[in-house]
C-alpha cells in the first residue's frame, strides 16, 4: 500500500512548533528520501546544507535566465529560518546522509506562467466573460482562521500557538491532515493547487517506483490531503501537466533576515513574530524567563534601569494572564503586555525597541564562497572581503577620510553600487570632527533583496567598474539636464574615467538645445561641486570645466528674457536657482574665473521696472554681499521700492528677496532695519492685513536668535548713533567690575593666540 511507504507531514511554514515535531518524527520514520515543498531546480543545491557557512536565515533564490528576459526581473525567494520545518529537514538529510528532493512546481514553470499572465490578452469572443472572472487569491481560505474559529478563538495565530508552538511533545501531524481534509470539503478548488498538487503526486510516484519505502514528504499543512492515502490515477495528473510553459532558470542560496521573515514586510508565508519564534524553537527549558531575560539585557544595553526584580515581576504578569486567558503557557501577547507594563514602565517608545530588536529581530544569515553566483556578485563579495565591509542587517555608521586609499575605495565601491541601485550605503550628515571635502559619512545597511538587484546589474559587466560604467553609458539617452548634471557628479564620486566622456557629451548636447533658463541653473550647482571637489579623488575635471563656462555663458545671455512676466510662483523658484548658482560660482573663486561676468549680469538687471519685486530684492542682496553695490546705493535702491507710491504686495515682496536667508543683516545695520521699521509704521491698517502673510513667512523664516535679536534693535532704534540702548541703560554697566577681570586674563590669551596663528 501507498500509505505504508509514504508519510506526509503537514506543516506550517516558519512554525517552531511544527520545526519541533518534524524533528521528532523524522528520527523515530528514519527515511530513506525526503520530499520537501520547494522549486527542484534547487535540488543541486542542497548538498550545502551541511556546509558550516550556510546559516539561516538563507533564501533560496531563483530567477529566469533564458534569452528576452532581464536577468533578475521577476526573481522569487524560499526563506529558511532556523525554526523553519523545511530546514530541519534539509539538516536532517545532511546529517543523516539522506537524500532529499524538491517536489513543489518548478520555478521555470512559475515564471512562464507570470509572464503569460503578465502579456497583453489577445480580444476573444469569450472577453466579456474573462473580465469578470474572479482573482483566485480571492478564492483562497485561511485553514488556520476556520480552525480556530471552530474552537472558541477570535485569533487564529493565538490558536495555532496553542496547539501547536507551544506543544514540546506528541505528534500533531495525524490532527492537523484530519483538519485540513475536513476543510478542504467546502473550499473551492484553485487551479494554481491543482496544477501545484499534480507534480508534487508526479515526484512522489517517480520515488516509489524506485523503490523508496519510508518516504517523508514535508509540505504545506493545506497539501497534506491531496498527497496522503492511495495515489490518483496518474493520468489526470498528466493532462493537468501537459504542455506548461517553461523558461530556463537558475537557483542560488542568498542570505535573509528576520526582518524580511515578518509579515509585515510583504512576504507571503512571514510571521509576525521571527524573533521570539526562533527563541522558542532554539529554548529547552523556562522560554518565558528566558525570554524576559533577553528583553532585560536590551534595555540595559540601552542604559534603563533594569533589575532582577523587574524581571521575576514581569515573569509571575505574564503567568498570570495565561492563566485569566486559559492559556496552556503565557505567549507573545502576555509577554508582550509583562514587558510594556513592567520592564518599559508603560513607555511605547521603549516597547517599540524592544518589538524591533528582539520580537522581530535583525539577524542575517550567511552563505558559503562556494555557493553559485553571478560573477557580480562575486566582484562585490570579493571587494567587500578586501576592504573588510561586512554585510550587517543592522543599521552601522561609516566616516571615510578620503585621504587614506582604503578608505577611498571604500568610498568608490559604495557610490558604484548606488549607481547600479543597490543601496547598500546611503550618504549621512558628516559626524564628530569630520571637516573639510576628504571627509564622507554613510550609514549601511545590507538588505537581502540587493541579491536581486546585482543579478539584475549583471547584463551591464562582470565586475562593479565595469557595470557602474555600462550603465551611467546606458542611463545618458533617456536623462534630462539636470539628470545628466547628477549621473556626471556620481561619475567623479564613483570614478568611472570610460563613462565620463559620454556623459560630458550628452550634458553639452543637451544644454545646446536647452531653452529653458531655470533647467540650466538647475545643472550649475552639481558641476560646480564636481569642478572644485574633483582634485580630492585624483579625477580629471578639464573637460567639465569647459561644459560649465558654456552653460553660464547661456544663463547669462538668456537671463535677462527669463526674469519678465513672472508671477509668484515661477519668480520663487528662479529666486532658488539664483540663489544656487550664484554660490556655485562663488564657490568656484579662481578655478574657472565666471563670477565676474555673472555679477556684471546681475548689475545691469537689477534696475530693471520689469522686474518682481522677489527678483529685484534678491538681485540687490546679492550684489551688496558680493561687494558690487555700497551701503549707500543698496539703501537709495530699498527707499525708491518702499515709498508711498510702490504698492505695498509689491514692497513687501522686495523687502522679502532682500533680506530671505538670515536675519543677521537687519541685526548689523540699523540703517536698513530703521528703513524697514518706518516703511512698516507707515502702513494702513489693510493694507498691513494685505501683506501680513507674506511678512510672516519673510520673518518666520529666520532662526529664533535672530528674531530676538531684530526685536531687540527694533526697540532700541532711535536711542543712539548706533542703535544702542542709551548710556544710562547700557547694559554693560549692570555687569559686575570684579567678575569681568575675572575672566579678562583668559580671554586675552585667546585673543592673543588667535593673533599669533593668523
Amino acid at each position: 500500500m501507498t500509505s505504508d511507504r509514504v508519510h506526509v507531514f503537514g506543516i506550517r511554514h516558519h512554525g517552531p512548533g511544527s520545526a519541533r515535531a518534524l524533528v521528532r518524527a523524522l528520527d523515530e520514520l528514519r527515511p530513506d528520501l525526503i520530499l520537501v515543498e520547494g522549486p527542484p531546480e534547487a535540488d543541486a543545491l542542497v548538498a550545502l546544507a551541511a556546509h558550516e557557512g550556510l546559516q539561516p536565515p538563507v533564501a533560496l533564490l531563483a530567477y529566469p535566465t533564458g534569452t528576452g528576459t532581464t536577468p533578475g526581473e521577476g526573481a522569487s525567494f524560499w526563506p529558511f529560518a532556523v525554526f523553519s520545518p523545511e530546514w530541519q529537514a534539509l539538516r536532517h538529510a545532511a546529517v543523516h546522509d539522506v537524500p532529499l528532493r524538491f517536489c513543489d512546481l518548478p520555478a521555470g514553470h512559475r515564471f512562464a506562467a507570470r509572464a503569460a499572465a503578465q502579456a497583453p490578452a489577445e480580444p476573444t469572443a469569450d472577453a466579456e466573460s474573462e473580465t469578470d472572472a474572479v482573482d483566485p487569491a480571492e478564492l483562497r481560505v485561511d485553514p488556520i482562521a476556520g480552525l480556530a474559529h471552530a474552537a472558541g478563538y477570535d485569533d487564529a495565530e493565538r490558536w495555532w500557538e496553542d496547539v501547536i508552538e507551544h506543544r514540546r511533545d506528541g505528534n500533531p501531524f495525524a490532527a492537523v491532515a484530519e483538519a485540513m481534509t475536513e476543510v478542504r470539503k467546502d473550499s473551492p478548488a484553485i487551479a494554481e493547487d491543482l496544477v501545484r498538487e499534480a507534480y508534487m503526486r508526479q515526484t512522489l510516484r517517480a520515488a516509489l517506483r524506485e523503490g523508496h519505502q519510508r518516504i517523508a514528504v514535508v509540505c504545506g499543512a493545506w497539501h497534506v490531503p491531496a498527497l496522503s492515502g492511495d495515489l490518483p490515477p496518474e493520468k489526470a495528473d498528466k493532462d493537468l501537466l501537459k504542455g506548461l510553459p517553461t523558461v530556463p532558470t537558475a537557483i542560488t542560496w542568498v542570505p535573509w533576515t528576520h526582518g524580511r521573515l515578518a509579515s509585515w514586510s510583504g512576504y507571503g508565508a512571514g510571521v509576525t513574530s521571527p524573533g521570539w519564534y526562533h527563541h522558542l524553537f532554539t529554548t529547552d527549558d523556562h522560554p518565558v524567563e528566558r525570554w524576559l531575560v533577553e528583553v532585560a539585557g536590551v534595555l540595559r544595553g540601552q542604559d534603563l534601569p533594569v533589575s532582577s526584580a523587574h524581571v521575576i515581576e514581569a515573569t509571575r504578569l505574564a503567568d498570570t494572564l495565561a492563566v485569566l486567558r486559559g492559556r496552556p503557557l503565557p505567549g507573545l501577547a502576555e509577554v508582550t503586555e509583562a514587558t510594556r507594563s513592567v520592564l518599559c514602565d508603560g513607555d511605547e517608545t521603549r516597547l517599540e525597541l524592544i518589538q524591533r530588536q528582539v520580537v522581530v529581530g535583525e539577524r542575517l544569515g550567511a552563505v558559503p564562497d562556494e555557493t553559485p553566483s553571478v560573477p557580480l556578485a562575486r566582484d562585490v563579495a570579493a571587494q567587500a572581503k578586501r576592504l573588510r565591509l561586512a554585510t550587517e542587517a543592522l543599521v552601522r555608521d561609516l566616516d571615510l577620510d578620503l585621504r587614506k586609499p582604503n578608505e577611498l575605495e571604500r568610498s568608490r565601491l559604495l557610490h558604484r553600487l548606488r549607481l547600479l541601485g543597490v543601496d547598500w550605503g546611503r550618504p549621512a550628515q558628516r559626524a564628530k570632527g569630520g571637516k573639510g571635502t576628504f571627509w564622507e559619512s554613510w550609514q549601511l545597511q545590507w538588505q537581502p533583496e540587493y541579491a536581486v538587484d546585482l543579478i539584475s546589474a549583471s547584463a551591464y559587466g562582470v565586475t562593479v567598474e565595469q557595470a557602474a560604467t555600462a550603465k551611467v553609458v546606458d542611463s545618458c539617452a533617456g536623462a534630462d539636464l539636470a539628470g545628466l548634471t547628477g549621473l556626471l557628479e556620481s561619475c567623479l564620486l564613483a570614478q568611472l574615467p570610460q563613462a565620463q566622456p559620454a556623459v560630458l557629451r550628452a550634458l553639452a548636447d543637451r544644454a545646446a538645445v536647452d531653452t529653458d533658463i531655470a533647467q540650466l541653473m538647475a545643472a550649475v550647482p552639481a558641476l560646480a561641486r564636481s569642478l572644485r571637489y574633483g582634485d580630492v579623488r585624483a579625477t580629471s575635471t578639464d573637460a567639465l570645466a569647459e561644459v560649465l563656462a558654456g552653460l553660464v555663458t547661456r544663463i547669462r545671455l538668456g537671463l535677462p528674457g527669463a526674469v519678465a512676466g513672472l508671477d509668484d510662483d515661477a519668480a520663487r523658484a528662479l529666486r532658488v536657482h539664483l540663489d544656487g548658482t550664484h554660490e556655485a560660482l562663488t564657490l568656484l573663486g579662481t578655478e574657472l574665473p565666471l563670477r565676474q561676468e555673472w555679477l556684471d549680469t546681475l548689475a545691469r538687471l537689477v534696475d530693471r521696472p520689469d522686474l518682481p519685486g522677489l527678483l529685484a530684492g534678491r538681485l540687490l542682496r546679492l550684489l551688496r554681499d558680493a561687494g558690487v553695490l555700497d551701503a549707500d546705493a543698496v539703501e537709495l535702491r530699498l527707499a525708491r521700492s518702499l515709498t508711498v507710491g510702490v504698492p505695498a504686495p509689491a514692497a513687501a515682496a522686495y523687502v522679502e528677496g532682500f533680506i530671505a536667508g538670515g536675519g543677521l543683516l537687519l541685526v548689523h545695520d540699523e540703517a536698513l532695519l530703521s528703513l524697514v521699521d518706518r516703511w512698516l509704521v507707515g502702513l494702513g491698517p489693510d493694507t498691513f492685513t494685505a501683506v501680513l502673510p507674506l511678512l510672516r513667512r519673510t520673518f518666520g523664516a529666520f532662526a529664533a536668535p535672530e528674531r530676538r535679536s531684530v526685536g531687540v534693535r527694533v526697540g532700541h532704534l532711535g536711542t543712539g548713533g548706533s542703535g544702542s540702548p542709551a548710556s544710562g541703560d547700557d547694559e554693560l554697566a549692570a555687569l559686575d567690575p570684579d567678575r569681568v577681570a575675572l575672566v579678562l586674563p583668559t580671554l586675552k590669551l585667546l585673543v592673543n593666540a588667535g593673533g599669533s596663528r593668523s
